[in-house]
């Protein structure tokens, strides 16, 4: 136990700083950044099984949404908690385990632009995808590499923290809304609470091997 501490505290206090604000405004941005990775998770999936985006929504109260067109539905709409949860892990793992923070972070940034400029909208969200992609790529250029370190970590956290609390929120805990599981169910068959709780087994296990093989003996960033 000691040796874990000594390895990781910096990983516990910043998975403690997220919990104790997550209800309040301060984490929202970040909140909205995972909702946004949801359904970026929805975009990618449809784009690879051959369908086409219409059009992709946002809104403050940490909505979101994704018309399109063909595609395999099952997998798109199976990619939004499932798709952001691996985008999350990914992140967090290139900040951990590599030195390519800086370029990582970069790609997540044009891909934010990228993904605003051609299937985005609504003004807050065209704002809240170019500003944050922008962020993103001029923290890369002018900051310290360790701050492009951080900011995959606090990412890639979010997501590991958000998606499964979001899962059992929308599919379990109140099965009766409009969610990507209720849309599962009455296009496949089965339940919501159903897809929902597959979907939250395995978000579970994934964040599970994640932080059990992935860490290594040691996660912290060397202070200077």
């Amino acid at each position: 136990m000691q040796a874990f501490l000594r390895g990781h505290w910096q990983l516990l206090l910043l998975v403690a700083a997220i919990a104790l604000l997550w209800q309040t405004p301060v984490v929202i941005p970040l909140k909205l950044l995972v909702v946004f990775l949801h359904e970026l998770g929805h975009v990618l999936a449809v784009l690879l099984t051959g369908g086409e985006v219409l059009n992709l929504t946002l809104d403050p109260m940490q909505g979101g949404a994704v018309t399109s067109r063909g595609g395999s539905r099952f997998l798109s709409l199976s990619a939004g908690y499932l798709g952001s949860l691996l985008i999350g892990v990914a992140l967090f793992m290139a900040a951990v385990r590599t030195r390519a923070d800086r370029a990582v972070l970069g790609v997540l940034g044009l891909t934010l632009l990228a993904v605003t400029v051609l299937y985005v909208r609504s003004p807050f969200a065209l704002v809240f995808g170019a500003g944050t992609g922008a962020a993103m790529l001029l923290a890369t250029k002018y900051l310290p590499r360790d701050v492009s370190d951080l900011l995959l970590r606090v990412i890639g956290l979010a997501c590991m923290i958000y998606v499964p609390l979001d899962i059992y929120s929308d599919t379990i805990a109140r099965g009766w809304l409009h969610s990507d599981a209720r849309m599962l169910a009455e296009e496949f068959g089965g339940t919501t609470w159903m897809w929902g709780g597959l979907w939250l087994g395995i978000s579970v296990w994934v964040i599970w091997m994640c932080l059990r093989r992935g860490l290594g003996a040691q996660s912290n960033i060397r202070l200077r």
